[in-house]
């Protein structure tokens, strides 16, 4: 267990199914500090090891358990609490990803983290929220805000690991090649703009220029890899050889 993750703590979960999902939650996300607070099944739950399946189990070996909240968050130097209303308490309200960034900036300066999951039936109540520093709100369907126990974990732990795993929101798989140098994305749109020009494509003159130019625009938007710029030259080539019965473009 490390103490520079946040401390998830489900407060007196009903069904040790959930607390065996959000064990699998956690663990996805490289989390594995669970507590629990009051279980009503009691603790350890057959059925939460069960739902756990396999490693997330080490998740449940290790989880804390007590009696009250104020056992355990003792430790902590700041609590968030996710609810779904704010129950008339005068709190900073945050979303999953604004929270998880703060709780990040504490645990780097050493500071522990609570975050606080209510019971599936009825939530946090007021004597929960009032201990915690800030709220958490997910932002749902206003028609539907239901989430189940497993699911409010899942969605902060993911907001945990994005700001922490630093990896990048988007990027390209390359299947083996490599993208194209700009020397032969030019010497792709030159071979195109030539043999454009001799069928007659930029008419009329006068829009010529800017025809041209849209083209070479459109090459370089795309992330083109070698294996594309081949691909590309090849059907031009292919294309001209039979609109000249055999000749060579």
């Amino acid at each position: 267990m490390t103490d520079l993750q946040p401390a998830f703590i489900l407060v007196r979960p009903q069904m040790g199914e959930n607390i065996g999902a959000a064990a699998r939650a956690m663990l996805n996300f490289g989390l594995s500090h669970m507590r629990l607070v009051d279980p009503r099944d009691g603790w350890p739950n057959p059925r939460a090891v069960a739902m756990a399946s396999g490693a997330a189990g080490r998740v449940l070996d290790h989880a804390g358990v007590t009696g009250t909240l104020p056992e355990a968050i003792a430790d902590c130097a700041y609590v968030f609490a996710t609810t779904a209303r704010t129950r008339d308490l005068t709190k900073p309200v945050m979303t999953p990803e604004r929270a998880m960034e703060h709780a990040r900036a504490l645990t780097a300066a050493g500071r522990k983290v609570g975050i606080l999951f209510g019971p599936e039936r009825a939530g946090l109540e007021n004597e929960d929220i009032a201990r915690a520093n800030a709220l958490i709100s997910i932002p749902v369907n206003p028609d539907f805000a239901s989430l189940n126990l497993g699911q409010a974990v899942l969605l902060c732990a993911y907001e945990w690991r994005r700001e922490t795993d630093g990896a990048p929101p988007e990027v390209l798989a390359l299947a083996g090649t490599e993208l194209a140098p700009a020397i032969e994305v030019e010497k792709l749109g030159d071979h195109y703009e030539q043999r454009l020009d001799e069928a007659g494509f930029f008419f009329p003159k006068t829009k010529a220029a800017g025809m041209k130019l849209n083209l070479r625009n459109l090459w370089s938007r795309m992330p083109l890899t070698r294996a594309d710029v081949q691909t590309l030259h090849g059907v031009l080539r292919q294309i001209l050889r039979r609109g000249s019965d055999g000749g060579q473009a």
